[in-house]
């Protein structure tokens, strides 16, 4: 996974980090609930941890960038397990959290393989019952400029339905708003 210069400067701001509070998450969110345990998938630089904090007891993060996960250890010591690892292949047990999200990172992960095994991955590390959430930007010429020179391969909304059921979720909701869409899906409680 790469990501460009401004790219990393854009991510780590004051100004991503409000917007991520006050808006990104609160819209991804809106009538969920965490539970007692979160998984966040690829937390970066930390822009959701505050409000993923409000939400939910104890949170976990999963970068698969150590120059980022020292970072957000540092950061923020106690409020964040951080676990350093890669979503397709989590070194986490079956069964181990209430909810799973990922915010803005899926069309970093290098394949639509890839994003698929990180889907199994959400599914399996899941308690049965649990819910995966999460949104991505839609793919359109300003999303493609941003990302010059970074691993992007954005995910089709119209196909996610489709490859969330593969990975074994049900109750699958997507909504598509100003350039980005969110998603919701359920463990089923018996699979």
């Amino acid at each position: 996974m790469t990501m460009n210069y401004w790219h990393r400067v854009a991510c780590r701001s004051a100004v991503w980090e409000w917007l991520t509070a006050t808006k990104v998450v609160p819209w991804v969110l809106r009538d969920v609930r965490l539970g007692a345990s979160t998984l966040e998938i690829g937390p970066g630089f930390g822009a959701n941890v505050a409000p993923l904090c409000e939400r939910t007891p104890s949170l976990a993060g999963l970068e698969i960038d150590p120059a980022l996960a020292a970072r957000l250890r540092a950061r923020f010591d106690t409020r964040l397990r951080v676990i350093d690892g890669d979503a397709t292949a989590m070194p986490l047990p079956d069964n181990e959290f209430d909810s799973v999200v990922s915010f803005t990172m899926l069309h970093h992960v290098p394949t639509p393989a890839q994003q698929d095994d990180l889907f199994a991955e959400a599914h399996r590390v899941l308690r049965p019952g649990g819910v995966f959430a999460g949104s991505d930007g839609l793919d359109n010429p300003l999303f493609r400029l941003q990302h010059l020179g970074d691993t992007c391969v954005p995910v089709p909304p119209h196909t996610l339905a489709d490859r969330l059921t593969t990975a074994g979720f049900t109750d699958i909701d997507i909504r598509t708003g100003r350039g980005m869409f969110r998603f919701r899906a359920e463990r089923p409680r018996h699979d």
